[in-house]
């Protein structure tokens, strides 16, 4: 199950005051159709540059994908649990749980089946990522690194893959704006 995040919104009233909208766990999840523990919270997105304040609406209220929209951002809490080191399951089908976790996030396309991890992705986008919770190993086509709590990445539109080799569950903050890919 994924971890509640609250979330509380700020606005404008009609004499342009600042108001609560509203102040509650966020509805916006997107579990793994595989992993336990494993999926994307959003907490709000914008639609583009410069964001548009105005209106009440809940910018979050979308399908939960993974990429933020075309010039705009998204910002979420994403869950890592530990890696799946059943050893009854083939390379195979980790690749295949793989697949139905991405593609359920939208982003099939954004894989390459024969990177060196099973998790190996790629977004059009400049990611700041921090990690809140647990332990979280990032790794690139070429080396990986340990990060511990309150670490951060800027991560820009690289292949890459999270890997969890401890006993706990990463919680980790995201800021995913569009960009130009490379």
């Amino acid at each position: 199950m994924l971890k509640p995040v609250r979330r509380i919104v700020t606005g404008h009233d009609e004499n342009g005051r600042s108001i609560f909208l509203s102040d509650e766990v966020s509805p916006h999840t997107r579990p793994s159709p595989v992993y336990a523990n494993r999926g994307l919270t959003d907490l709000w997105r914008t639609n583009g540059t410069p964001a548009d304040n105005s209106g009440d609406a809940d910018n979050a209220a979308t399908e939960v994908l993974l990429t933020p929209p075309k010039n705009g951002s998204v910002f979420r809490y994403f869950q890592i649990p530990p890696d799946d080191t059943d050893p009854n399951k083939t390379p195979e089908q980790i690749q295949a749980d793989a697949d139905k976790t991405f593609a359920a996030m939208g982003v099939a396309h954004n894989r390459d089946p024969d990177a060196r991890h099973p998790n190996m992705h790629k977004t059009d986008s400049v990611d700041y990522i921090i990690l809140l919770e647990g332990e979280v190993t990032m790794i690139l086509d070429e080396g990986e690194v340990d990060m511990k709590p309150l670490d951060v990445v800027v991560q820009r539109g690289t292949n890459h893959a999270w890997s969890n080799r401890s006993d706990k569950i990463a919680v980790l903050a995201g800021i995913l704006i569009d960009a130009e890919p490379v």
